[in-house]
């Protein structure tokens, strides 16, 4: 079996997707936006880009490993 990326060069190759940012966020676009493709081969994934780069790439998580950063984020 082979491998799945972990970034995508464009998150533009994620057609369909709605990107959300956090409640807490400005309108400075100095936050990072979260999707959930449903498409193959990246469904069950959560891809992650940089607002002020919508067009820019985007990195791929699983949801554990995205669940496991954000508490240790919310640790420090």
């Amino acid at each position: 079996m082979r491998a799945l990326p972990r970034h995508l060069p464009s998150s533009s190759e994620l057609h369909g997707v709605r990107w959300l940012r956090s409640s807490y966020s400005t309108g400075a676009n100095n936050c990072v936006e979260t999707a959930c493709p449903d498409v193959p081969p990246w469904a069950g994934l959560l891809a992650v880009r940089d607002s002020k780069a919508p067009a820019g790439p985007a990195l791929l998580f699983s949801f554990r490993s995205w669940a496991e950063f954000t508490a240790a984020v919310d640790r420090m």
